[in-house]
């Protein structure tokens, strides 16, 4: 620990501009803070500070070495929170980002049993079909459908889903089913903006993407009014396959076109940095990768 104690003291009298002001800030004698420079320079065979009877200045060696020794005491301090991070017991409140409809299906159920677990977290669960900025908004974890452009996130795959395309029975019976995604035009569509902003609908045929423009006789920024629409007969609703699945089940919904679906979309769970990540997040985003069974084919 010699050498970091070095390195603290360098950089404190960098920082504070004298081995005094820098000795008051490391709470020892001006002569401890005087020697660990001093034996810092021996070692290294190199000058790292010019000192007058009035000033100190960095010389050139001195300046890149400012900036190493600062990651290098930067990084142990982070090394050494997060180890005693470890050993407590995730607290505090914890901020979580989710669309609507599948936070309040799957993500809250998730963050209940977390908060059951760690009884010293409170939470706080934002449900919106927007995409928050996790900075701005002081969002600490997260759950996104779909492919996410490039960036400084951090992400963890925790399942897929698919888009589909579903209508009543009784609509089917009074309209007929559509063969290929061209015969959209003949029916009457219902768009649910969290999905596709735009008025296309993508599909893949013979191995290539298909793009259909469509004329929707709804739109919604409510995946739960599309669905219900689409339930009592108001025409074809491209949905995803979590928001669908029960009522496929039941008879309530049919799926048509499914030999035209795109590839699944990833179900993820995004954070803004690994560095100093505090243990509620890390525990969190461990608890939904053992428990979470996000497969909705």
């Amino acid at each position: 620990m010699d050498r970091l104690d070095a390195m603290a003291a360098f950089i404190a009298v960098c920082d504070a501009n004298g081995f005094a002001a820098a000795a008051r800030r490391l709470r020892v004698s001006p002569s401890v803070v005087t020697r660990q420079v001093a034996s810092l320079e021996q070692r290294l065979g190199a000058r790292l500070l010019q000192r007058t009877t009035r000033s100190i200045g960095l010389t050139e060696t001195g300046q890149r070495f400012l900036e190493r020794a600062r990651k290098i005491v930067a990084d142990l301090g982070e090394a050494e929170r997060a180890a005693q991070d470890e050993r407590a017991a995730p607290s505090g409140t914890l901020a979580v980002a989710a669309p609507v409809l599948f936070g309040r299906m799957h993500v809250a159920p998730a963050l209940s049993r977390f908060m059951q677990k760690f009884p010293h977290v409170n939470a706080d669960l934002q449900l919106s079909d927007r995409i928050v900025n996790l900075i701005e908004d002081g969002i600490d974890v997260a759950v996104r459908i779909g492919h996410l452009p490039d960036s400084a996130l951090i992400v963890r795959r925790l399942g897929e889903t698919r888009s589909v395309v579903v209508a009543s029975p009784a609509y089917l019976r009074k309209r007929g089913r559509p063969k290929h995604p061209d015969d959209l035009a003949r029916f009457d569509t219902i768009a649910f903006r969290g999905i596709v902003p735009t008025a296309d609908w993508r599909f893949v045929a013979e191995g290539r993407e298909l793009s259909v423009r469509v004329a929707p006789r709804l739109v919604t920024n409510s995946g739960d009014a599309a669905v219900g629409y689409a339930i009592e007969g108001g025409g074809l609703a491209l949905a995803l396959s979590y928001q669908v699945r029960d009522a496929i089940a039941q008879g309530a919904l049919i799926e048509v076109l499914s030999p035209f679906s795109p590839p699944p979309l990833p179900i993820q769970a995004v954070y803004p940095s690994s560095r100093l990540l505090s243990n509620k997040v890390r525990a969190f985003v461990d608890l939904l990768d053992k428990t979470a069974s996000w497969q909705f084919s």
